[in-house]
């Protein structure tokens, strides 16, 4: 709260942050930490208000609570209303574009100075698309197509973090083969040493981020709303995809193929538990596993391209 401040109209703000994108630094509301933020402002003031005894030894006043829930509520979220969509932080969209006709020569950070990154509309690592993974709810379906067509094109992935995220949400987005490419790298990236530095070590959180992409993206797992969504989807050429979740007090299984899902309760308190699967929530018991059809995920707008030499790879050039 203390890093934050409210302007002149009740808005709140974050400034001299940088969010995930390493070449965008120090900037005025990046929409990923302003999320972020927020969310943990409002779960700060959640368990104060279950624990209000420990809040009260603690010094932590229902007035204090209340101005994190306000800041928490008029946290600024940049939208350009002209492109239609979001702006990774205040400003961006207005930043130059990178020229990538003369500027291709990877990973940018060793071949540019950071004086020409930071005021371009360059991106090394998803930060608006990671922004749109963990708090979902905040964006409608459109806006997530559009932002995801705009960033795509501007995202360089000088950084083995970018295709899992990416993948993930481009799958939810409805550009299922390309988020296959993008699952396919992460998997990948030092079985085919795609970066030429698997000699340097493993890239631990790429090769984990096959999970997420994997279960997030293909499972199209989700739980910012507090409570356990699914919606599965899967590209042409994987045929089933079976895998397991432990949330809370309750494990779950989910086997998938082109038309339906089978969700099986292994166990959890009641022998049951509420989920939602493709926007509609169902009750799952112990008793019995749980068979629905899949929604069908037509995507908005074309798959997009990315900039040059920048597609997913997942195999080595002969």
């Amino acid at each position: 709260m203390s890093l934050g401040h409210h302007d002149r109209d009740g808005g709140w703000h974050l400034d001299g942050v940088t969010g995930p994108d390493e070449y965008t630094a120090v900037v005025r509301d990046n929409v990923f930490t302003n999320l972020m933020a927020a969310h943990n402002l409002r779960a700060a003031a959640d368990a104060c208000a279950r624990n209000p005894e420990a809040a009260h030894a603690m010094g932590v006043s229902t007035d204090e609570t209340a101005n994190w829930r306000d800041a928490a509520e008029h946290a600024h979220i940049p939208y350009d209303d002209h492109l239609g969509v979001h702006q990774q932080s205040e400003g961006f969209t207005g930043l130059r574009e990178w020229d990538f006709s003369t500027n291709t020569i990877y990973p940018l950070l060793l071949h540019e100075p950071y004086v020409r990154l930071y005021p371009a509309q360059v991106i090394k690592q998803p930060d608006l698309v990671l922004a749109m993974q963990w708090q979902s709810h905040a964006f409608t379906d459109e806006q997530k197509a559009r932002n995801v067509d705009y960033y795509e094109r501007r995202t360089v992935r000088d950084s083995s973090l970018s295709a899992c995220t990416q993948a993930v949400m481009c799958a939810e987005v409805g550009h299922l083969e390309l988020a296959h490419a993008y699952t396919k790298e992460a998997a990948l990236i030092d079985l085919r040493d795609l970066h030429d530095n698997t000699r340097d070590g493993l890239h631990m959180a790429s090769l984990a981020g096959t999970w997420t992409a994997l279960v997030a993206g293909f499972g199209g797992l989700r739980d910012d709303e507090h409570i356990l969504s699914l919606d599965p989807q899967l590209p042409e050429e994987i045929s089933r995809l079976k895998f397991g979740v432990h949330w809370r007090n309750y494990r779950l299984a989910a086997e998938v193929d082109h038309d339906d899902v089978t969700y099986t309760l292994r166990d959890g308190p009641n022998g049951q538990l509420t989920i939602r699967h493709a926007g509609d929530e169902i009750t799952l018991t112990t008793r019995r596993p749980t068979t629905v059809a899949l929604r069908p995920r037509t995507a908005l707008l074309p798959t997009p391209e990315q900039p040059p030499g920048r597609a997913p790879r997942w195999h080595v050039e002969d």
